[in-house]
């Protein structure tokens, strides 16, 4: 039976990206990731595992090499907020990050308020505030 879901990324920069996603909120893991060389996030009340590797580290779990960065993306990796100025306040703390917002903070199809993001390594991200009293049952 799965226990737990851990999302491995690899960054240019583990010091970098370690102060990006502290600045975003996220809660430093001490039990992984303490070396120079990595970095490890519990994200959200399931603690959900984030990992940050350097290249020849990642490589090295991966069994494989990095493929040259796309000029599209493979991967949106999404998570939820309790409300809209939470999303609001998270866009900020990216742009103050050194991050970038790829959509703008705002409401879809009159239910859902989210915005999209870019970490400091090009991955993209989103984060959603859904009220679903407002969701549409047709």
């Amino acid at each position: 039976m799965i226990k737990s879901l851990w999302i491995n990324l690899p960054v240019k920069d583990v010091q970098k990206s370690k102060e990006f996603f502290t600045k975003l909120g996220f809660q430093l893991n001490l039990q992984y990731g303490v070396r120079e060389d990595s970095a490890s996030f519990l994200v959200g009340d399931a603690g959900l595992v984030l990992m940050l590797f350097e290249k020849s580290l990642y490589e090295g779990f991966a069994g494989t090499t990095l493929s040259e960065i796309p000029s599209g993306s493979e991967v949106l990796f999404s998570f939820d907020a309790e409300s809209p100025e939470e999303v609001d306040d998270l866009a900020k703390k990216v742009v103050d990050a050194g991050g970038s917002i790829y959509g703008e903070p705002g409401y879809k199809d009159g239910w859902m308020y989210g915005c999209g993001f870019i970490d400091l390594d090009g991955q993209r991200w989103s984060i959603l505030y859904m009220d679903f009293g407002k969701m549409p049952l047709g």
